[in-house]
Parts: structure tokens; sequence; C-alpha cells
């Protein structure tokens, strides 16, 4: 018999039979009162990575619903890299667990309108990163975009790799030796390739005081720095990140928009796939998004309805002076996104060791908004239940036949988000779109949510 703690090691295995074997394990012993969850409390987080992506602390989508059910959260999201390889297991997992969710992928998009403008990508005009959000599978029609999205990463990943390989001699990387095995599927990430790097110098230089020289050297950096951050692995490879793949590094290519697919091309396949296209803002401080209007006119024609937003971003700084900036910046888009009835969908990435499993919606800061957020919360939960078991999400046809408004959509949505957490299997699929909430919850069989606390 197998512990807790050899099942949950077990649910970040890269074999997803095994991982799926260990939620079960972990589930009968909560059954059997070996395991006690907490209270479900208010808190969420909706834009997670996954090892599928990159996840830093290796978490899989089963073991992100794990942890968001032992923490209390009363929610959880899968947001990864140019892939949707976790969705099924992700929302299979919560929907075991009987936790609210939603899943997508996020990527990066070329906006022709905002061609010579940064946006939400630092350094890159034109270029922006897009979110889909409520998914409800993995397999999808328009396969060949996520292919083609992927391939753009990899091609630019084995580029860098090239240039960084002769700098860094001689320690150099096998890209698909060294690399790719470090993610389930393939879909490897700059971290990645940090990581690879840091290993492959272990192996070359065994001895601390020769591999911190090399460092030092190659990284041009002082060598009491490297020493201090030297058995450190996710604070060195983040260092090593910022000195050769970051602008003025030497593996570093500054990306031109038109090499992306075009936002309209990307929202087409997210709506065609039942799920939502979501603009991510950052912080409102580069000159596309200070022109927030008519950013937002651009994304709302194309097919945007939602809004992603990291708050982490937005007001925990020791400055005091860019904390106040900050905070005033993401109170002003809140009030813009409320005025255009767009749903605000939050969450912390942890594509970085160190990040936060979930925000501090109770710090002053946050605490006001939380109502907004929580809207937020509900609408894409709700989203990814009518979508997922009878093809009525909130873009849907029968959405835009039903609602006389999008504010009216979004108190359906987001009372019909709070009030039920999962659906039953086999649920009923016709549904008299006339119904109200409440009947409609019962002829899909969805069921309640415990109350918050």
């Amino acid at each position: 018999m197998k512990t807790p703690a050899q099942l949950e090691a077990a649910l970040e295995d890269f074999d997803r039979a095994k991982r799926w074997e260990a939620l079960q394990g972990l589930i009968a012993l909560v059954d059997a009162g070996e395991i006690e969850f907490p209270p479900e409390g208010p808190f969420f987080n909706l834009h997670a990575h996954s090892f599928f992506s990159y996840n830093g602390y290796g978490y899989s989508p089963a073991y992100l619903a794990w942890k968001a059910k032992c923490e209390g959260l009363r929610g959880m999201g899968l947001v990864d890299f140019d892939v949707l390889d976790g969705v099924d297991e992700f929302l299979d997992a919560c929907r075991a667990l009987r936790l609210r969710a939603c899943a997508g992928f996020e990527t990066r998009i070329f906006v022709p309108e905002f061609g010579t403008r940064v946006m939400n990508s630092p350094g890159e005009p034109g270029v922006s990163y897009h979110v889909g959000v409520g998914f409800t599978s993995s397999s999808v029609c328009g396969e060949e975009l996520m292919g083609q999205l992927k391939e753009i990463a990899q091609t630019r990943n084995r580029s860098m790799v090239d240039r960084i390989n002769p700098h860094l001699d001689p320690v150099r990387l096998d890209y698909d030796a060294d690399v790719l095995p470090l993610t389930p599927n393939g879909n490897a990430t700059e971290r990645h390739v940090c990581t690879a790097y840091d290993t492959k110098a272990k192996a070359v230089f065994p001895e601390a005081d020769a591999r911190a020289a090399f460092w030092a050297q190659k990284l041009n950096a002082d060598i009491g720095t490297i020493k201090s951050c030297l058995d450190e692995g996710p604070i060195f490879q983040g260092l090593i990140r910022a000195k050769t793949m970051k602008a003025g590094g030497v593996g570093y290519v500054k990306p031109e928009g038109p090499e992306f697919p075009r936002v309209q091309e990307v929202n087409d396949f997210i709506l065609a796939n039942g799920a939502i296209p979501s603009y991510a803002w950052v912080d409102g401080t580069s000159a596309g998004e200070a022109a927030i209007e008519e950013l937002l006119d651009v994304m709302q024609s194309s097919g945007a309805a939602i809004l992603t937003v990291i708050p982490e971003r937005n007001w925990n700084f020791k400055d005091p002076d860019v904390r106040k900036l900050k905070v005033a910046n993401l109170y002003d888009f809140v009030e813009r996104a409320k005025a255009r009835n767009l749903p605000v969908v939050v969450g912390t990435e942890m594509n970085a060791y160190g990040q936060r499993f979930v925000d501090a919606f109770d710090s002053p800061e946050l605490k006001p908004l939380y109502p907004v957020f929580l809207e937020g919360a509900n609408i894409i939960h709700a989203h990814t239940l009518l979508q997922g078991h009878a093809g009525m999400g909130y873009l849907s046809d029968w959405a835009q036949a039903r609602f006389a408004s999008v504010w009216e959509k979004n108190a359906f949505f987001a009372a019909l988000g709070e009030k039920y957490v999962s659906a039953k299997e086999g649920a009923f699929l016709a549904v008299n779109p006339a119904r109200s909430a409440d009947e409609i919850a019962s002829a899909l069989g969805l069921e309640l949510g415990r109350p918050l606390t």
C-alpha cells in the first residue's frame, strides 16, 4: 500500500496512466477518512502552468487539481503555453475532486494594428501574449494551428541553443537528447533549456569552484554572486536565462511580429472550439497598453470577450512609487473592463520557482477587487460546465439567443458558476433555452458546490 506522500509524488510522473492511478489512490484515502480536505475557501488560481509547458515546481495537471483541493481553493485553472495537452487530464481531475475549473492555453500573436507599439511583450512591438480560455477537451478542430504554435517555439529554441553553444563551450547541449526529455510531450521552453545547461555544466565541471569560475566568465558576472546561488537551481537558472536568452544575451533574437499567427487567426481557432479569446493585460505601462481603449477595441472586434490579469505583477513591489503606479493602473483597467462588461480572469502562473500558488486576495491592494475577480471566476467555470456538457458556453449560439445583453449573460453565468461545482456523468444535453439557471442546472445534472466559508 502506497503512502499519501508516495501517491502525491506519482502525480508528477510523466506517465499519465500512473498519474491517474495515483489520483484515484488519493481519492480512495479521502473516502476512507485517512485524508481530510480543508473547508472550501474563497480563493482560486485560474492561470497556472503545468509541466506540459513549464511549472516552477514540476506540477502536472492532476497535481495542480489535487493541491488546489488540499489548499481549500474553490477553483483552479490550467493555462499551458502553446499546447492543450493537459486539458483532459486537468478537467477530469477537477471533476473527480469536485473542484471548479477552467482550462486553456497561452501563446504569442501578431496584432497588425499595433505593429509599431509594444503591448504586453516587453521590447517587442506588435507581439502580444494571448490566451484562449474555456476549452473543454484536448482534442480540437484545427490542430494544425496548435502544431504551428509549438513549431514556432521549438524552432526559436533550437536556434537559440545553436547560438549559445559556442559561447558556453565546452558546455554544449544536444537539444533532442538534453532538453526535450525534460517535458512530457516535447514542448520545451527557455526555462527547460536553462535547466539543461545547468545540468550539463555540473557534468563537465563537477568541482564547484571550477564550475563557478566557468559561469562567472561566461555570464560576465561576479564570482561571489555566482557562488551565492550556484546550488540554488531555480535562482541560478534564472541568471543563465537573463544573461544568455533575454535582450542583450548571446542567444536572444528579437521576435518580429509577422512570424507569429495573427490575432484573428488565433481567435477564430479558439472560437471554433467553443472557448473564449482573452487579451492578457500586464500593467498599463507600455505604449500599447497606454492606448488601452484602442487596444480593447481591436481585441473585442477580433473576438476577445474576456480579459486575463496576473495580479501579482500589479501590486507586490517594494518600491512604494512603483507599487502606487501599478495599483492605480490595475484599478483603472478593472473599471474599464467593467464598463465594457468584460469578465476578468486572474491567477498566478507558477512558471518560475518561488511564485505563489494562489494570489493574496486578502491584501489591501487586491481585496477591493475581489468581487470582480470572483465574478470572472464564476463565469468561466459556468462556461466550462455548460460548454462541456451541452455546447451552451458563454459565446455559444444558445447564449447569443438567450440573453438580451452581455450584462444579463454575465449575471446568469456568474450565478450558475457560484452555485454549481460539477456535472454528473451522462448529463442530459437537450435543454430548453428559456429555462432558468436552476432549471438548466437540474436538466444537466449539475451538482451544488459547498457554501463559501
